[in-house]
């Protein structure tokens, strides 16, 4: 099996993205297939409650509450991964739709990818500079397959293989945080995303219309909640110098 597809995870009304999922469709070094992403101002309680925990049950605890914005966020992202999962592919490039690619740099990265897929599961595309003197686990050419601890956040660029999205579906069924927070959690998810670098991919979320998931808050609250995420962070570094357990696929 050697199937790939590309997916872009597209919110219908954010009408000044879809230029950016033409350029993504175009560029797309696979055939690429929308994915309507989930609304999370349309979503009802009890549509919420099937999913979300607002307790947090995972540790290190999470000190925020999810907003709609990012529930539907995690759903969409679910949604992706299922369709990796229903359609049989060797493994899915999943895209949030405000990104950019160098086609040059992308198509070499993701050609590397797909070799080290089958072992790695997760591989994400940063928009964002990696830091420094992290472990390279492989090489190909210019470009290098490295391990971030703790794994980085965001979810612009990443190429699942069909067996991380099966598990992951799996022990996503109910969540306390953002779809990032969790993937970075290898003592839970069993999975330890890594990325390739150079990515290939930049952000544009400014020049497509900014975020569609912050909300504005008062500046004491801003400050607290800084002081919150650095705690939080914190105790996520230490956490991810756990042992490694990767997961084993129990049924397909």
């Amino acid at each position: 099996m050697d199937n790939y597809k590309s997916f872009i995870i597209h919110l219908k009304r954010s009408e000044r993205r879809k230029a950016q999922v033409e350029d993504l469709i175009t560029k797309s070094p696979f055939e690429a297939e929308v994915v309507d992403a989930i609304d999370g101002r349309l979503l009802s309680k009890s549509e919420i409650d099937e999913c979300y925990l607002d307790k947090s049950f995972l540790r290190p605890s999470y000190p925020f509450g999810m907003n709609s914005g990012e529930i539907g966020c995690f759903l969409s992202h679910r949604a992706a991964w299922q369709k990796i999962v229903d359609q049989n592919l060797a493994a899915g490039l999943v895209f949030e739709d405000d990104v950019q690619i160098d086609p040059a740099l992308f198509h070499a990265s993701v050609k590397a990818a797909q070799q080290w897929s089958r072992d790695y599961g997760y591989i994400q595309f940063q928009v964002r500079g990696v830091p420094e003197n992290l472990e390279t686990l492989a090489k190909d050419g210019n470009v290098n397959l490295l391990q971030p601890v703790p794994t980085l956040l965001r979810c612009s660029a990443q190429l699942i293989n069909r067996a991380a999205a099966i598990h992951l579906l799996k022990v996503t069924e109910k969540f306390d945080r953002p779809v990032d927070g969790v993937l970075q959690m290898h003592w839970v998810t069993g999975i330890r995303p890594v990325c390739v670098e150079p990515s290939g991919v930049s952000d544009r979320t400014q020049e497509t219309g900014g975020s569609t998931l912050s909300i504005k808050t008062p500046a004491l609250t801003k400050l607290s909640r800084e002081w919150k995420r650095l705690v939080y962070r914190r105790k996520i570094v230490r956490y991810s110098k756990k042992k490694f357990m990767p997961f084993v696929l129990e049924t397909e």
